[in-house]
């Protein structure tokens, strides 16, 4: 069981990945934009894929679920990724990814006390060698992105923004990871379609919202000259919530349903190094020393840890 979450964490974090690319892809649009396409795309293919499902589904919904599933959608997918936005275009790439590089040590830690969790004094190797390869990786973008001028008010600003992503992010995840272990009545499947269906909902109004405060002329000739060429962005956007979205939270779940919460911040980090992978196919271009250093601390980081859980499930069985 354990080892099938494991893989199912790693295969989300190939899906995940792809979020990295698209904003660089897609650079004439705005983070609200892109949050919006993607998560109206997002939960339009979730509804499709169990249109015939879909009622019974949602008849099955009690309170709890309905709470549950916006608040999930809000911290783990759109207000997220709203804080994230903002703490890039205020503080810079390097700040805001400093922070939130500190992902998998906030979700272990935050998720020490649930059951079947490993001790943290016997992961404390582990998470040193994880915590050296996201310094790796955040000294490696500080040493190669020129210095920018950023008034002392705004970066701190931004970098309020990014700490708020990230305890967004971590709070989502052990919440998401705890809900799913205590109600078994929905299939990891059905409560992605549904956590789909209503972050798609959210995101569309708030485009709608959006569009009717500050609507422009965002189509036509000049839109299209201007990189803004939104066949283009729907295209890109539906495959990202196809692969991202529907396929990577269907996988996070079995994940979140098969692995203790300790184990399970780490195989977070599964997304970055398939975001350093694709950049560097994206960008035609080797990766530098610290980023092969920092990709070995952080797969040795996760195998060290897997080794423990395993050691740890094994002494359980023999005591059992």
């Amino acid at each position: 069981m354990m080892w099938r979450g494991v893989l199912c964490g790693l295969l989300a974090g190939a899906m995940w990945g792809m979020v990295f690319v698209a904003p660089v892809y897609l650079g004439a649009f705005t983070p609200l934009e892109l949050a919006c396409g993607r998560y109206i795309a997002y939960g339009l293919i979730a509804a499709s894929l169990m249109f015939n499902r879909l009622p019974a589904l949602l008849r099955r919904l009690d309170r709890a679920d309905v709470v549950a599933l916006l608040k999930h959608a809000l911290a783990g997918n759109i207000v997220y990724y709203m804080l994230l936005a903002l703490g890039v275009k205020l503080a810079g790439v390097a700040a805001t990814s400093l922070i939130i590089g500190v992902l998998p040590i906030s979700v272990t830690l935050l998720g020490k006390n649930d059951h079947g969790s490993v001790p943290l004094r016997q992961l404390a190797l582990p998470l040193l060698l994880v915590a050296a390869g996201i310094a790796c990786i955040n000294v490696d973008v500080f040493s190669h992105h020129a210095a920018t001028a950023i008034p002392l008010g705004q970066q701190i600003l931004g970098v309020l923004c990014a700490v708020g992503a990230l305890l967004c992010w971590t709070w989502y995840s052990v919440d998401n990871a705890r809900y799913l272990k205590r109600n078994p009545h929905f299939s990891s499947g059905e409560w992605s379609t549904l956590y789909g269906v209503s972050s798609g909902l959210i995101a569309l109004v708030i485009a709608l919202l959006a569009l009717a405060m500050f609507h422009s002329d965002v189509t036509g000739a000049a839109a299209i000259a201007s990189g803004r060429d939104w066949r283009v962005f729907w295209i890109a956007n539906g495959v990202l919530a196809l692969g991202a979205s529907v396929i990577g939270n269907h996988l996070w779940n079995v994940a979140s349903r098969s692995v203790p919460v300790t184990l399970s911040g780490q195989l977070i980090l599964f997304e970055t190094l398939f975001a350093l992978l694709y950049g560097f196919i994206y960008k035609q271009q080797l990766p530098r020393p610290l980023e092969v250093a920092a990709m070995l601390l952080l797969s040795v980081g996760v195998l060290w840890s897997l080794r423990v859980h395993a050691l740890d499930q094994d002494s359980e069985a023999h005591a059992g």
